[in-house]
């Protein structure tokens, strides 16, 4: 049978034959997109988890490495404890390079993503059809920035499986205690990502609007108990208290949380949401989403109070809104057949869909395997096996605009003592000699190299050059876009300074 045969054969509605597709776009993206998107993906799972599994905290947020008196900052446990457990278990069994690691780690939310792609078919073939699931299916695929995202520690996105098998149990009206178990998956989906709650909220208040009491009752119910295990029992044992992140987190949002003002565009989410899918099948989602509304209000009230109250809210950042997206998208496709019962929509519809893959499938090609923050990544890296984690390092980077946080976790060690120098006018050289020998400096940026190069090696005559870290492809596109995007050139120059005893 010829190539051409074998592609019409294939049965491209067929739920097994996208997730298929789907697992071989992840594992491409798990091999080949290293490093992470994003400061929380990182920093507040894989470099506290990992800094736990060495017998170390990271970021301070166990009581007993607190000041005395000081109150828990509001992180829930569940999925940066689960990831505590899974680099204890790879260490316990003799993988602990951090590349490794992390290459398995990817691997298995590649996995874990199906599910996303799973439900969402079997959600809108249960509401509509099999051929919309597979539009659903296929777009939950292939979408030019999900497989990235999909095997990041991005709490938002990893949380998205439970939400839609909850959403998906929901719906078997059959089963006695779906709705029970319904909850149960919430309350899981609210001990990674608190923000759940507020679809939640909106899930009671379409039972309420549609005084269905037995439903809502069993999903509180299911919700409550998941919650009182994961934030009452686990913050019992490590607070002496139950609830206690959660009350940091509620606390903080109360005070700080209202002072934010980084982002006064009240329509970022919409931006999100709906730009994702690209112009112009964009603008048709946005038509159809709130066409679905009147059809679909099981679904359309819980995600649009989410979005309302992100909206509201003073702190706006884009991946806040990604929880909903895969909802949101079932949504716009149960509309956009609503829609092409009309001539103009349909018309609309059928461009729209061919311009969506036109654009779509270039971006996904260079997304899919895009390594993000690789020079902050490899030059920690190359640290790994070389050093004993006391060493103090010195980050020169007068020839970068705002060098990041340095990834500790990619070294192996997590004692460092790090000083920075970014202002050649205000800080003398010298100064980082007399207080104390700097055992290496990474120059940052290529601005004025071999000049700042020379000055420190007035200091230190025989310094030596380790290693030279490029960026990624991406990451150079991205700092020529925005000089403030630090992921630039780094050079890694070991001082040899004698330091007494």
């Amino acid at each position: 049978m010829q190539l051409s045969e074998r592609m019409k054969s294939i049965d491209w509605s067929s739920l097994k034959t996208i997730l298929f597709v789907g697992l071989i776009i992840r594992l491409i993206a798990a091999i080949f997109s290293e490093g992470y998107a994003m400061h929380d993906d990182h920093y507040l799972v894989v470099e506290a988890a990992g800094s736990w599994a060495d017998g170390f905290d990271y970021n301070h947020w166990l009581p007993w490495n607190k000041p005395a008196g000081a109150a828990p900052e509001g992180h829930s446990f569940t999925y940066v404890g689960l990831s505590y457990l899974f680099f204890a278990c790879m260490k316990a069994i003799g993988i602990s390079d951090p590349k490794v690691l992390m290459l398995i780690n990817r691997l298995l939310h590649a996995l874990f993503s199906l599910l996303m792609i799973r439900f969402g078919y079997l959600i809108t073939e249960k509401l509509l059809n099999k051929k919309t699931a597979a539009h659903v299916g296929w777009v939950l695929a292939l979408l030019w920035a999900l497989p990235f995202l999909s095997v990041r520690n991005l709490v938002e996105v990893v949380s998205i499986p439970f939400l839609m098998w909850a959403v998906w149990l929901s719906l078997q009206e059959n089963r006695k205690w779906a709705l029970f178990y319904s909850g149960l998956l919430i309350g899981v989906a609210i001990s990674f990502r608190y923000q759940i709650a507020i679809y939640a909220v909106g899930l009671g208040i379409y039972y309420l609007v549609k005084l269905e009491w037995r439903k809502l009752i069993l999903m509180t119910a299911g919700s409550l108990c998941m919650f009182l295990i994961t934030q009452g029992l686990v913050d019992y044992f490590i607070w002496g208290y139950p609830f206690a992140e959660f009350k940091g987190y509620v606390v903080y949002n109360m005070h700080e949380g209202t002072r934010y003002m980084s982002n006064a565009n009240y329509f970022m989410y919409f931006y999100v949401l709906f730009g994702f899918l690209l112009f112009p099948l964009g603008i048709l989602a946005l038509v159809a989403y709130f066409r679905s509304a009147g059809k679909y209000l099981f679904l359309f009230i819980p995600t649009f109070t989410f979005l309302l109250f992100h909206t509201i809210f003073p702190n706006r950042q884009e991946r806040f809104i990604l929880t909903i997206f895969p909802l949101v998208l079932i949504l716009v496709f149960l509309g956009i057949e609503e829609l092409r019962k009309r001539k103009f929509w349909n018309g609309f519809w059928k461009v729209s869909w061919v311009a969506f893959w036109i654009l779509n499938t270039p971006l996904l090609c260079v997304v899919t395997v895009m390594s993000s923050k690789q020079s902050r990544v490899n030059t920690m890296y190359a640290l790994y096996g070389k050093v004993k984690g006391n060493e103090h390092i010195l980050i020169e980077a007068t020839g970068e605009t705002n060098p990041e946080m340095m990834p500790f976790f990619y070294s192996g060690k997590w004692n460092y003592v790090f000083l920075e120098r970014w202002n050649t006018d205000t800080i003398n050289p010298v100064s980082f000699y007399t207080a104390e020998p700097q055992d290496y400096i990474f120059f940052f940026g290529e601005k004025s190299l071999q000049k700042r190069i020379d000055t420190f090696k007035v200091i230190y005559p025989k310094m030596h050059l380790e290693a030279q870290i490029e960026p990624s492809f991406v990451d150079k596109f991205l700092h020529r876009i925005n000089p403030r995007n630090s992921n630039s050139y780094v050079e890694i120059w070991k001082t040899e300074a004698k330091k007494e005893d």
